[in-house]
């Protein structure tokens, strides 16, 4: 089978979709598949292209997958004008580079968000005589709604008319939760869907990673607590900052260590500093060779959201709950259903700046509870979330599904 990836995000950049997307590439092409990306210059998170990369076009070839690159306009500005630039950039340089570049293919399967990705994707699927799955990390425009970078006018009809085009005109969606999964099929029923969730590699990631990697950043605390991953609106990772004020003098041993780069990093960095708060350092975005050990070496790990987005769950949850670090999961919905069906942790509302001390004070005062949380998330990921068995029924269901 000859299957293309359409795909905004994609390594050397470090994400959630990164390595879910490069995971299952790798994991098509080692069955006997035929793999190409299109994908654009990388410059995730910072907003800056990468070095050795830039120009309208590229290609190269990396463990057998043929990986083609088109312009992009790098930003990681929260500003709509830049934001909206940077996405419709690639749309229009993946289009007219695909056209010429991609080859034909059975098979063409477009990420989203960004939601626009679709224009190029279906254009592409036709021209390329390719059965067009369209992938849905994250509910859009819906999400964007919720966090506020669209209200009510043009924009957000013309978004829902592009949503709604994406989905019908697809061989099938795919969602990543169980939540995106109902909302399209409650709002789109005829449209057919498969829950091609999230997952972890249960061998990389797994408590056998810990070692002294932390040291470097704990300034001498014998407790950490990490977030490893995007520094954005979503996160609202101002919270953990506000919380961290009293954790100062609750919880004089803990270190708080936030990995990674975002467009709300330099602004968190203000917060803290004028808050005067020691226990908190903050870490370049690390390779995702070291993250296994990272995890596997935190006394907890924390996960959070700014507010409820319907489908949302973060891939670190899975990655913490498989290295058999405690959780405390600041949000609502999904993620907090896995957390407490886990029993893996501790669940505590966005914005409760109460709560979430009162959170950090339990796990810290009880390394009886945190070794269970540990063990608990660990068993559940293996039996629900294994990245392995998940990928083998997707591509049982292409194999059965897609004549070549």
């Amino acid at each position: 089978m000859r299957i293309c990836i359409l795909n905004q995000y994609y390594p050397p950049e470090i994400g959630a979709p990164q390595a879910r997307l490069s995971e299952l590439s790798n994991f098509l092409r080692k069955h006997g598949h035929e793999m190409t990306i299109l994908t654009a210059m990388p410059n995730y998170p910072s907003g800056k292209l990468f070095e050795g990369y830039g120009g309208w076009y590229s290609k190269e070839n990396i463990d057998g997958i043929s990986i083609i690159r088109s312009y992009i306009f790098p930003s990681n500005s929260v500003k709509l004008v830049p934001r909206l630039w940077n996405y419709f950039s690639f749309v229009l340089s993946s289009l007219f580079v695909g056209i010429f570049a991609l080859p034909k293919c059975d098979v063409l399967l477009t990420e989203s968000p960004p939601l626009f990705l679709g224009i190029s994707g279906f254009f592409l699927s036709k021209i390329k005589g390719a059965k067009w799955i369209f992938n849905v990390s994250d509910l859009w425009p819906e999400s964007a709604v919720n966090l506020g970078l669209i209200g009510d006018g043009l924009p957000l009809k013309l978004s829902k008319i592009l949503e709604s085009f994406c989905y019908k005109k697809s061989w099938f969606v795919t969602g990543q939760s169980r939540e995106i999964v109902r909302n399209i099929s409650e709002r789109f029923p005829k449209v057919e869907i498969y829950r091609l969730s999230n997952g972890v590699d249960i061998e990389r990631f797994n408590p056998k990673q810990k070692s002294d990697i932390l040291k470097q950043w704990s300034n001498g605390k014998e407790l950490t607590a990490v977030y490893s991953g995007l520094h954005g609106i979503a996160q609202g990772l101002d919270q953990i900052i506000k919380a961290a004020v009293e954790l100062e003098k609750t919880v004089p041993e803990l270190q708080i260590i936030l990995i990674g780069d975002g467009p709300e990093k330099d602004q968190l960095i203000d917060s803290a500093e004028e808050l005067n708060i020691s226990n908190f350092t903050f870490v370049e975005p690390q390779t995702k060779e070291k993250m296994p050990g990272i995890w596997a070496s935190a006394n907890i790990a924390l996960i959070s959201l700014k507010q409820y987005i319907p489908g949302a769950v973060p891939s670190k949850l899975y990655e913490a709950m498989a290295s058999g670090v405690p959780v405390i999961m600041i949000g609502e919905g999904e993620p907090e259903h896995i957390v407490k069906s886990a029993n893996c942790g501790v669940t505590v509302k966005p914005n409760n700046q109460n709560a979430l001390v009162e959170a950090f004070i339990k796990l810290a005062n009880d390394q009886k509870l945190k070794n269970a949380f540990g063990n608990n998330g660990r068993s559940y990921v293996k039996e629900h979330f294994n990245r392995e068995n998940i990928m083998n029924e997707f591509l049982k269901y292409l194999e059965s599904n897609v004549n070549y």
